[in-house]
C-alpha cells in the first residue's frame, strides 16, 4: 500500500540522517581530538574520562560535540579501543618527543599516561622509546 511505502520512505530518511549525523560527527572528533589532548592537562587520566568527568566543556568547545555525542558514538561501536590505545600512545610519544627537543619538559614529575581506556606507567612509554 501507499501509506506502508511512505512510512517506509520516511524510515529511510531519518536512518540516512541519523548516519549522516553519525558521520559528520566522527569527522569532528578524528580531526579534532589531537587539539583537545594537547590542550587539556590531564595526562593521567584516560581520554574516555577526560571527555566525560573532567572537561567536557573545553571537549565541546575543541571539538562541537556533546559528551551525549560522543556516548552515542561510543554506544554505537565506533571506537575500537585497542587502535584507540595505540593512537593516543604514539600521539603521547610525539608530543613528548617534539617538547624535550625544544627542550621543554611541560609535565615534570609525570608518572602515568591516560590512553583512550587505560592507563599505562611512564616507564612503559620510555621503554618502547629505547
Amino acid at each position: 500500500s501507499k501509506k506502508k511505502k511512505k512510512e517506509l520512505t520516511d524510515e529511510e530518511k531519518e536512518y540516512k540522517s541519523l548516519r549522516k549525523q553519525i558521520q559528520v560527527n566522527l569527522i569532528k572528533f578524528a580531526t579534532r581530538i589531537p587539539a583537545f589532548m594537547y590542550l587539556t592537562d590531564f595526562r593521567e587520566n584516560t581520554l574516555h574520562d577526560v571527555i566525560t568527568k573532567l572537561e567536557p566543556d573545553l571537549f565541546r568547545t575543541v571539538t562541537g560535540l556533546t559528551v551525549s555525542d560522543f556516548n552515542l558514538l561510543v554506544s554505537l561501536g565506533v571506537f575500537n579501543a585497542p587502535h584507540m590505545n595505540q593512537a593516543i600512545f604514539a600521539f603521547r610519544r610525539y608530543e613528548d618527543a617534539s617538547l624535550s627537543y625544544t627542550g621543554i619538559e611541560s609535565h615534570k614529575g609525570l608518572r602515568s599516561y591516560g590512553l583512550y581506556d587505560t592507563v599505562v606507567a611512564v616507564e612503559e612509554l620510555s621503554a618502547v622509546e629505547t
